[in-house]
């Protein structure tokens, strides 16, 4: 007996609705005010009521990542013809639901209409918190933020401004324009991202189906609204320009970008990779690559600059760059050292503290991530795709080894790594990866990460559906080692390239 599943289109919908539904209760939803007290419902807030609503939030996203998990065995894996337009299509059909259901797995958007506020009415969010502005907005932001600053640049606060000049204090109008502005990102990385992968004789429809259709990119970026969707966004732009040889349009998208977001600056030093290979060609590699870089600075900078002018900030946000230090998860390999390291001590002495552990292993991680920064540019120079892959892989050790890391964080990496069309392995460990991250977050934004038992059970979902999505059919037989498996290869429409240049080592 063959294990059969719904089509990924029809599913995802009803998944996509579902959480729709569920988002008012079960998301990450108002302390004051909102939809459900509108319409005298907000019984499914509380109590049992909210326990329908989150029953109904876990079966949306669960029905979502199966929908997709299917799209990606019977349409992209397996080389089916139209592949890409397929899980285009599927793509906007599942966010479609989406658009107005309630802020999810993240409370940011009350934030970021928050410290818009606060530059709208003369505040400094890079030297004072939220508390000094009461209203509307400061009850919704979480008590954990209310009395930090901003570790944002000038382009997030200007959206911000802009966001609460035009609707004032009404938060759910905020809300609604916030989606719509993630939604516009999103749908540049969309737009994007396949046609990255195109440039790089990769495979669109798996760029397509790991960078965009994936429920992280879904759930985080128009779900929960995050300022990633627009800087991944830009970058991505940044990354398409600078493959089509319009480097100063490249630079320019990722420095709006880092105007953002200051994450967005890793993608730059690939950019003069990218430059210093084309210009190579009439000029020696060395000059080609100064000349590349210098400009790439200048610009940056110039742009950076005109940013903050123009937005009426100011430059505090490079003091607040490295961000806030509050959170605490296992997602930073500093946290989850800590945690093990603790343990351990306190088995000899009980007095010893996790935060004396965590201070030594986030300095010792920040070394880290520079030196891995600065190895991941330098091995990743050769050719455009290894650079394309070096960006990922940078973006990658930056998340590994930051204080802090969220798992929209990874929306970085996520959108590129099928763009590149790596091995195997790699794209499992992807699938693998974004089950787990997908399954380890609740809707009101609170984590399962420290729940054993939660977290054993989705690392087991995450390995058997990966096996079923690179085509093992879990009713039978394990596969003869060895054996071909399922997975992306060379589509008719490809254009030609040459193995030596395309595939990273």
């Amino acid at each position: 007996m063959t294990l059969r599943l719904p089509g990924a289109l029809p599913l995802g919908i009803i998944g996509a609705v579902m959480l729709f539904l569920g988002s008012f209760g079960g998301g990450a939803i108002r302390n004051r005010g909102g939809v459900l007290e509108a319409l005298d419902l907000d019984f499914l807030s509380y109590g049992h009521g909210a326990g329908i609503s989150n029953a109904v939030f876990w079966a949306g996203v669960a029905t979502l990542l199966v929908a997709w998990a299917v799209l990606g065995r019977r349409h992209v894996l397996n080389r089916t013809e139209g592949a890409e337009k397929q899980v285009r299509t599927a793509l906007w059909a599942w966010v479609l639901p989406l658009l107005p259901a309630a802020p999810m797995l993240s409370r940011d958007v009350y934030s970021y209409l928050m410290q818009g506020a606060m530059l709208r009415d003369g505040y400094d969010p890079y030297t004072q918190g939220a508390a000094v502005n009461p209203g509307p907005f400061l009850l919704e932001v979480s008590h954990d933020w209310r009395n930090t600053t901003t570790p944002y640049g000038p382009l997030h606060l200007w959206i911000g401004e802009g966001v609460t000049r035009l609707v004032g204090d009404n938060v759910t109008a905020g809300v609604v324009v916030y989606k719509l502005i993630s939604v516009l990102g999103f749908a540049a990385i969309a737009w994007s991202v396949p046609r990255i992968a195109r440039a790089l004789g990769g495979d669109p429809a798996l760029a397509l189906w790991l960078g965009v259709a994936n429920p992280v990119m879904i759930l985080h970026m128009v779900g929960g609204m995050h300022n990633e969707s627009v800087m991944v966004g830009l970058v991505s732009l940044g990354l398409l320009a600078s493959l089509h040889r319009r480097f100063l349009l490249g630079v320019a998208l990722i420095a709006v970008a880092v105007s953002l977001k200051a994450t967005a600056a890793i993608a730059l030093p690939f950019v003069v990779w990218l430059a210093t290979i084309h210009y190579a060609k009439r000029l020696h590699r060395v000059p080609a690559f100064l000349l590349s870089g210098a400009v790439g600075v200048v610009e940056t900078l110039a742009v950076v600059a005109a940013v903050t002018w123009l937005s009426g900030s100011s430059w505090g946000w490079l003091s607040e760059i490295s961000g806030n230090s509050k959170v605490i998860n296992p997602l930073a390999l500093p946290s989850l050292l800590a945690s093990w390291i603790t343990w351990l001590i306190q088995v000899f002495r009980t007095s010893f503290e996790y935060n004396t552990a965590l201070g030594v292993l986030r300095s010792i991680s920040m070394v880290l991530m520079l030196a891995g920064l600065v190895i991941m540019w330098w091995l990743f120079r050769q050719n455009e795709r290894r650079a394309v892959a070096g960006t990922a892989l940078a973006y990658q050790v930056a998340f590994v080894f930051n204080s802090v890391t969220l798992p929209w964080y990874y929306a970085s990496v996520i959108s590129l790594v099928g763009a590149v069309r790596p091995p195997e392995w790699v794209l499992r460990l992807a699938v693998g990866a974004s089950v787990v991250v997908t399954l380890a977050f609740t809707g009101s934004g609170n984590h399962q990460l420290y729940n054993t038992w939660w977290m054993l059970g989705v690392f087991v979902i995450a390995w058997f559906l990966t096996d079923w999505v690179f085509g093992r059919d879990l009713t039978g037989p394990w596969p003869v080692r060895g054996a071909a498996p399922h997975a992306p290869a060379d589509r008719g429409e490809r254009p030609p390239v040459d193995p030596a240049v395309s595939h990273p080592r």
